[in-house]
């Protein structure tokens, strides 16, 4: 069961510098910087009520997310959705017909377990699921 929009992520060429205006003009706070090594990605999150907006900037240049950047520039790259139980999640959409990019969860950041539903399963979107740690 999806249970609330955990963060919605942008995607920068440059963490840092991105980070400025939504510390310095939107008055959030950095709430810690992260290098997820298994999806080639450095992230930052700023909490915003209940939701987080990630920014998101590729470690590699061969990764998707570099590839994004390279042919739509910095913006939302995807929508996250928590839930209780990802395996079950993943394993409830395929059935259902939905094109997968994990058909199993991977290491995210923060410890969260994360899969990802293909865009064009889902109108063009980037749908990522995350199951917090226990």
């Amino acid at each position: 069961m999806i249970k609330r929009i955990h963060h919605i992520a942008v995607a920068v060429p440059k963490l840092e510098e991105a980070a400025r205006f939504y510390e310095e003009i939107l008055g959030l706070h950095l709430a810690g910087v992260e290098v997820v090594e298994g999806m080639d990605t450095k992230v930052g999150f700023f909490s915003v009520g209940e939701t987080n907006i990630e920014l998101v900037e590729p470690t590699k240049q061969e990764t998707g997310l570099a590839r994004f950047l390279a042919n739509r520039g910095p913006g939302i790259h995807h929508i996250c959705l928590e839930v209780d139980d990802i395996e079950a999640e993943l394993k409830k959409f395929k059935e259902k017909g939905a094109r997968l990019i994990d058909e199993t969860p991977r290491q995210g950041a923060h410890g969260m377990k994360v899969g990802f539903i293909h865009p064009k399963a889902a109108g063009g979107v980037l749908i990522e699921l995350c199951e917090l740690p226990k």
